[in-house]
């Protein structure tokens, strides 16, 4: 898949399911990851940008304001490459392109994971598994106002000979954002003044919310990125999951970057690993970058009625910065409803005038 840079922040991807009904347990259904011992229970086929007369014209343009569909596949199938989905009115996955391989800010950057990977020539590679019973459809909108001239896809699908099993989970993808979030003051000169550390947050009360879902199903990660408009560390902030409609977090952690599997402000140099990592790490300083990701592939969060995954922005909240984010996870369908996706100008990324170490801004 190739792209250009400039329309990185136009593109939006939205996958649409639809639930399987009466479905009888098949015997077998492809993995993730296949047995390369034992034959394959399923045909493997792709949906690509290929040149149909024979050329070299491996690409298609998407107008301002167009809608490419790029695939359009009936079931039983898992797509094992890049997107895909089915026929629900409620997409099961809405986000700007860049955001879905990590790439919240706009800027491009190598990185490589298990599941997601920018490689070298803005090639984006997605690797989850995303199954679908009956149809799936991946439409990539143009929210921008210049010519996408060369949009280049390979989606790759195993087509399966038995229905999916009954109970099985379906991929969704979600994009959020705060610019800004909103801290409870601007008057600390660090994030260890006594009056921000005495500050307690027991119930989430004003974090960011990372997603929230209604149903049977567990989360898998999250990528995230931070634009700072104040000087300092940005992630003092916890984790906190509410599972199945605690008032209390059962999984509460210790620092943005204990959660992102670093520590310590994720010392002098980005990394990039199999599960976890931090490709763009700034400087501490209003205006810095940062890049950061985590799959819990070792452990998924289950939950069998709602959750609500989120992260403080500073210690209980204080912080003021920029935060763009996509939640990864499975669940039954029907899904709730998607917030609204905020419009592109929205979407890019802008220092915002909050006040406090480094930004001039209203005193709160």
């Amino acid at each position: 898949m190739r792209y250009f840079i400039s329309v990185l922040a136009w593109f939006l991807f939205v996958a649409i399911f639809a639930p399987p009904h009466c479905l009888i347990p098949a015997q077998e259904i492809a993995r993730w990851q296949a047995d390369l011992t034992q034959p394959q229970p399923y045909v493997l086929k792709r949906v690509s940008s290929a040149d149909p007369t024979g050329g070299n014209a491996d690409f298609r343009p998407i107008e301002p304001g167009n809608t490419l569909t790029i695939l359009d596949a009936d079931g039983p199938a898992v797509l094992t490459h890049r997107m895909y989905w089915d026929n629900e009115s409620s997409p099961s996955v809405e986000t700007p392109l860049g955001d879905f391989f990590g790439l919240g800010l706009g800027d491009y950057h190598v990185w490589e994971s298990e599941l997601l990977s920018a490689a070298n020539d803005r090639a984006l590679n997605s690797f989850f598994p995303m199954p679908f019973q009956k149809h799936a459809r991946i439409a990539l909108t143009n929210d921008g106002k210049g010519r996408v001239f060369s949009f280049y896809f390979n989606l790759d699908y195993r087509a399966l000979s038995k229905p999916l099993p009954a109970d099985t989970l379906y991929f969704h993808a979600q994009f959020r954002q705060a610019q800004p979030n909103l801290g409870w003051t601007n008057k600390w000169e660090s994030n260890g003044d006594p009056f921000v550390e005495d500050k307690k947050n027991l119930d989430g009360e004003g974090n960011y919310v990372w997603m929230e879902a209604k149903g049977r199903g567990h989360f898998v990660g999250v990528t995230m990125s931070v634009l700072q408009n104040q000087d300092g560390w940005w992630g003092e902030g916890d984790d906190m999951f509410f599972i199945d409609g605690e008032s209390r977090p059962s999984i509460n952690g210790t620092g943005s970057e204990d959660y992102f599997l670093g520590a310590f402000d994720f010392g002098r140099s980005a990394f990039s690993h199999r599960l976890y990592g931090a490709p763009v790490k700034g400087e501490e300083r209003a205006g810095s970058r940062s890049s950061v990701y985590r799959f819990h592939l070792d452990s998924p969060i289950p939950f069998t009625k709602s959750i609500r995954a989120t992260i403080e922005h500073g210690h209980g909240n204080h912080r003021s910065d920029n935060y763009y984010s996509v939640a990864y996870w499975y669940q039954t369908e029907p899904h709730a409803p998607f917030p609204p996706l905020p419009p592109v100008e929205a979407r890019i990324p802008k220092l915002q005038p909050v006040g406090g170490p480094g930004n001039a801004g209203a005193v709160r």
